[in-house]
């Protein structure tokens, strides 16, 4: 009961001193780490995620941590009471100067976190306006040492450049930067108006330029399918040529074996009983026949002296064809003689 009276008791002293504290050294700046103090009631109740600073006889103390705590009245007092949540600042908007002299509105928004409260507190005055200073100033710096269009293509980069200038700068003050990011980039009206002209001859000229792509891509296609009709074209003639050559080998290859089987059958047919009356009728057909055949196909025809004796156009033939045949036997006959003559000079010893 008497702990329970105790803290209802420093309670009440805690907000009657929060309200007539004087606060006319506060800047607006500095108006939220500041105007949460407690009064040192002995027992003390930290938040989680703060970190109150005690200073003992004016000089530092110690860090409350979150939970129960205690403190000697009258020498220990509360200085400063830090959060330890991300905080996140509104980076006013400012002017900067790209590498190529266009004038640039810029703001962004900052987002940090205390990670020691004994330097935030007496490293730096005002940490929060500190970091929101060294943001500008190393946003004009980095914008700086680029271009218009490097600026808006390179945008996390140059996101990443701040947070890593200013965290090397405040190490000191215990503060961490975790992330900053732009806003948004105002240009002047005529850069405006020019970057859109820009934009527009871009686009024009990838339009143009994929044009005649297409065209070169079409006369192409048109060139290969004329020429792969070309080489299938000569490949069909070649092939048939060739098939058309082979067929017409075929062709007097069988018409000679056609014409040999009816020379033998012929001869064969001659050796035999009535052959010559038989070779006479063949012949006088073939008269007959050629004579209806005359001035069918010219106008020029030649004609014997005597072309109504038919007996003696078959006799005439039939007079060639027996002395050719004589012929043939001959020639036979001296082979088997000069033969059969070698054979006996061959048979006789020199003497």
């Amino acid at each position: 009961m008497m702990l329970r009276s105790l803290c209802r008791t420093g309670g009440a002293i805690l907000q009657q001193t929060q309200r007539t504290v004087p606060r006319l050294w506060v800047t607006p700046a500095q108006q939220r780490w500041a105007s949460s103090l407690p009064m040192n009631t002995v027992v003390l109740f930290v938040p989680q995620q703060e970190a109150w600073v005690v200073e003992r006889m004016g000089r530092f103390h110690r860090i409350l941590e979150p939970g129960l705590n205690f403190l000697i009245p009258i020498l220990d007092k509360i200085r400063y009471v830090q959060s330890l949540k991300e905080i996140v600042i509104d980076v006013p908007e400012q002017s900067a100067v790209s590498l190529d002299n266009v004038t640039l509105q810029i703001d962004g928004v900052l987002y940090l976190r205390i990670l020691d409260p004994f330097k935030a507190s007496y490293g730096v005055e005002d940490p929060e306006y500190a970091v929101t200073q060294l943001a500008q100033t190393t946003m004009r710096s980095e914008l700086g040492k680029l271009t218009l269009d490097k600026v808006f293509r390179e945008r996390e980069s140059l996101n990443s450049n701040i947070v890593h200038s200013i965290n090397q700068a405040s190490d000191e003050w215990g503060i961490r930067c975790l992330r900053y990011e732009i806003k948004d980039i105002h240009v002047p009206p005529r850069v405006k108006e020019s970057m859109q002209m820009q934009v527009e001859a871009e686009r024009k000229k990838r339009a143009t330029v994929l044009e005649s792509e297409g065209t070169r891509e079409a006369a192409i296609n048109v060139a290969e399918g004329r020429k792969q009709a070309q080489i299938l074209a000569s490949e069909g003639q070649k092939a048939e040529q060739i098939n058309k050559a082979a067929g017409e080998a075929q062709a007097v290859l069988a018409k000679a074996e056609a014409k040999s089987k009816a020379i033998r059958l012929l001869s064969d047919a001659l050796t035999e009983q009535n052959g010559n009356a038989a070779a006479s009728l063949s012949v006088a057909e073939q008269y007959v026949s050629a004579f209806s055949n005359l001035a069918k196909e010219t106008n020029t025809i030649l004609l014997p002296s005597n072309t109504g004796d038919i007996s003696g156009m078959v006799s005439q033939a039939m007079t060639i064809y027996s002395t050719l045949a004589k012929t043939s036997t001959k020639v036979p006959a001296q082979e088997v003689e000069e033969k059969s003559e070698e054979d006996v000079n061959q048979s006789v010893p020199p003497q």
